[in-house]
């Protein structure tokens, strides 16, 4: 019988309430904060020895890429989770390094990408800030005058890239260039994560430096997401589609769900309502109709494994049962929105994909989550066009896991754990805080290689083998939610049952709300 999730709801099956969790009482744990610190300051070093200041190591080979613009991403991105975790030395260095980038042109010509470039510098550069001028984390700054430079570079990157928006709709061309001028590459669209995942920073930046003109600058392109047009592009209400144009704002397709591309516009969605519900009110609305269409039409249970819920994607209105580890953040999403509105019913469907999501962790070799995978939906008919039955060779795995992968790859993502940190946060259940620390176990037997830890080329069996790289979302993400599960009570935790402070950007860089 397939059970939908409205049945689990009714039969009790669903996840637990804020006032009510089940299980043990989880707690501070201050042994397993203090080995995700040390695996943190490894992962740093690292970095620090062999690549800095350029972007990314390369730990196998004990070297490093430009992959971001030769701007440190590493350094920018991992700034605020060094701060967050009360390391100094990596604090200090990197606060030194701050004022040494020149954001106005890159070393060499090469396209820039106005969402990576986002989450990662500018958000990093603004969480710091609001981190460093309130104590306790100023206390950890050598040079106060450092503090300021955050806010400052900031600023210089939002006015080197703010021509993006430049457009006939004002949704900006998702890559321009610096070097040898500034020009907008032209691209004739861009989607809802990269366009729909800029309105938290420049709001921020505008509310730090009293000048409006940076979060006019994305609120009007995101106007056109929150407005769908034609009518055709919402299958249901709130979902949209993937792409649309940047000469005249409509949108090109119909296809979606809450992966990539797509995810961080819903996500930012219920966060705009949180850093200020009274100015934001219209983008809860559109994360509600997105929620609601979501329990009733994507989510999606295997038909070998009827106690998972998947979230597929869609064409128009024809679900395809596909996702992926980006698309695990949902749960977190879904939860963080439930404790805001006071809705029990969606902290309860996302503990359900909080606890469904893990289990692709708990099914491979490695104890690690595959990139991207599929199943076969009990709720479409078998055999259908985009419900095809497993290859023969995943066949048996599928039988016993309800997925299959079909990208093997684990590039140090934190989306999974993030997911079970709101769902800890939520039911206060010790469980997350075990099935978080089994993930991490997992990663640091598997992934530590070379100079710090190394993607992974294939997770369902063993030593699957690494790709030369770690990501700066390594630490500032995957590294800060697990150190959260553990650390302290403080106002910077999510929390289910007083009034929150502060908002995480999809970098996990935590922002002050107003």
């Amino acid at each position: 019988m397939r059970l939908s999730y409205s049945s689990l709801v009714l039969l009790g099956l669903a996840g637990p309430a804020i006032a009510a969790p089940k299980g043990k009482k989880g707690g501070p744990d201050t042994a397993k904060a203090k080995a995700i610190k040390e695996t943190y300051q490894h992962s740093w070093k690292g970095y620090y020895e062999y690549a800095f200041p350029n972007d990314t190591l390369a730990p196998l080979t004990k070297s490093y890429v430009n992959d971001r613009n030769a701007w440190g991403v590493t350094a920018i991105d991992s700034l605020s989770a060094s701060i967050v975790l009360g390391d100094a030395e990596s604090v200090n260095q990197i606060l030194e390094f701050v004022p040494t980038i020149d954001f106005t042109t890159t070393a060499e010509p090469g396209d820039i990408s106005l969402f990576e470039t986002n989450i990662r510098f500018f958000g990093g550069l603004l969480s710091a800030y609001d981190l460093l001028t309130q104590e306790p984390y100023s206390d950890l700054v050598e040079d106060k005058s450092l503090i300021e430079s955050c806010l400052k570079q900031a600023k210089s990157l939002a006015d080197s890239l703010k021509f993006a928006f430049d457009t006939p709709t004002g949704i900006p061309d998702p890559i321009i260039q610096l070097n040898p001028e500034p020009k907008r590459t032209g691209s004739q669209t861009n989607n809802i994560a990269e366009a729909g995942t800029l309105v938290l920073e420049w709001t921020r930046l505008s509310d730090l430096t009293n000048n409006t003109e940076y979060a006019k600058l994305a609120q009007r392109a995101e106007d056109y997401m929150l407005r769908p047009k034609p009518a055709s592009s919402e299958p249901w209400p709130g979902l949209t589609g993937t792409h649309l144009s940047i000469s005249n704002g409509s949108f090109t397709n119909a296809n979606g769900g809450w992966g990539g591309y797509t995810d961080s516009f819903y996500e930012y969605l219920i966060k705009m309502y949180l850093y200020d519900p009274s100015e934001f009110e219209f983008y809860k609305e559109r994360w509600v109709a997105a929620a609601e269409s979501t329990m009733a039409h994507l989510a999606s249970h295997p038909t070998t494994r009827q106690d998972i819920t998947f979230l597929a994607l869609y064409s128009g209105q024809n679900i395809i049962p596909s996702s992926s580890h980006l698309a695990s953040f949902s749960g977190g999403n879904f939860i963080l929105g439930g404790i805001l509105l006071g809705e029990q019913k969606y902290i309860d469907f996302g503990v359900t994909l909080a606890n469904s999501y893990y289990e692709t962790y708990r099914a491979t070799a490695t104890g690690i989550g595959p990139e991207a995978f599929r199943w076969v939906a009990s709720e479409l008919p078998e055999n259908s066009t985009d419900n095809k039955p497993p290859p023969a060779e995943d066949a048996d795995f599928y039988e016993e896991a309800g997925f299959w992968a079909t990208s093997p790859t684990y590039i140090l993502r934190p989306e999974t754990i993030e997911s079970l940190y709101y769902a800890y946060r939520a039911t206060g259940d010790a469980k997350y805080q075990e099935m978080a620390w089994e993930a991490y176990e997992n990663i640091e037997k598997a992934a530590r290689t070379g100079a710090a830890y190394a993607s992974m080329k294939d997770v369902t069996v063993e030593d699957g083998g690494f790709i030369d790289k770690m990501e700066s979302f390594w630490l500032t993400e995957t590294l800060k939610y697990l150190y959260l599960m553990f650390d302290e009570e403080s106002e910077l935790q999510i929390h289910a049952n007083k009034p929150m402070k502060w908002v995480f950007n999809t970098e996990a860089h935590p922002v002050r709300i107003r």
